[in-house]
């Protein structure tokens, strides 16, 4: 049992209050997952070519300034930003490509948890009302943001093992539910080139999503391919740089409410994380009907 959140910003007003909005969520989702929280936020996009890298510490809080200095001897740094004591953002004039692969071998000390122009991921094993206070989320502007509270079932309480998950450029997965296939599907998805960071089946649906996005599928036909190739039951909420979308198994087992109005589209695990939207009295409620696809954003897929 685990806490899926989502929102899209129709309108600067919510969009500059995205933090504020998406903090609120994250906390009603509290007790489904009181493990770890995590939010990934898609904002500030960078030129093409650039990439904002978002880590982590591995064990203590680094001198970052020291380690943005020794990246700098491989590759442009453009800024780095210091988000909490073992959580940074370095933006360096690289693709995502690169930047990932200089960064694993440049500094060990540190995980990698995004890469991309517009995507940031702050994750960490504590509870989520704690999350929300010490990372400041409520702070954060943006154009959507996907969110996660966790409870642990099938693998240890890390930060590395939080969601969300991402193995490609700007693209994010959060999962609610279990995956069957999942060690089989991540061999051959490594065949593929794809990087895995921890057991957990989520970064194999991740990895999945964003290989077939690689090789050249729409985000609809990525997402009607994990209703194909992945077996188990889950409830998906994926972000891109142009949106995010939502993706329920065949027989959606695992619960799942959407809701709109003028000024966003929201998704969550429970009504009540969509309650604390402004106007949410007066939008459209409905339950994401199994194995179809729902998106939002400059490449949506009609509801």
């Amino acid at each position: 049992m685990c806490g899926i959140v989502g929102l899209y910003a129709k309108s600067p007003a919510i969009g500059a209050q995205l933090g504020r909005h998406a903090a609120r969520m994250l906390v009603e989702m509290g007790d489904r997952g009181p493990d770890s929280a995590g939010i990934a936020v898609y904002r500030d996009p960078l030129a093409p070519g650039e990439t904002k890298v978002s880590v982590h510490a591995l064990a203590g809080p680094p001198d970052w300034d020291a380690l943005a200095a020794r990246l700098g001897r491989e590759v442009p740094v453009l800024w780095h930003r210091v988000i909490g004591p073992e959580h940074a953002l370095i933006a360096v004039g690289v693709d995502h490509e690169q930047a990932q692969a200089v960064v694993t071998d440049t500094l060990p000390e540190v995980e990698i948890a995004s890469a991309g122009r517009s995507i940031e991921i702050i994750k960490e094993a504590i509870r989520p009302a704690e999350f929300v206070e010490r990372f400041d989320i409520a702070s954060m502007s943006g154009t959507h943001a996907l969110g996660h509270t966790r409870m642990a079932t099938e693998s240890r309480v890390t930060t590395a093992g939080s969601h969300p998950f991402s193995t490609g450029g700007d693209v994010c997965l959060v999962h609610n539910g279990s995956l069957s296939n999942h060690n089989r599907l991540r061999e051959r998805l490594r065949q593929e080139g794809i990087v895995f960071r921890t057991d957990n089946d989520t970064e194999v649906a991740a990895g999945y999503v964003a290989w077939r996005l690689r090789e050249g599928a729409t985000l609809e036909q990525a997402l009607e391919g994990c209703l194909t190739d992945l077996d188990g039951f889950y409830t998906f909420a994926i972000g891109t740089a142009d949106g995010f979308a939502v993706l329920r198994d065949p027989i959606a087992c695992k619960p799942a409410v959407m809701a709109e109005n003028d000024d966003w589209v929201a998704m969550s695990s429970e009504y009540r994380a969509l309650a604390v939207l402004p106007g949410a009295e007066d939008a459209r409620v409905w339950e994401p009907e199994p194995a179809t696809v729902y998106s939002w954003g400059r490449t949506a897929v009609p509801a």
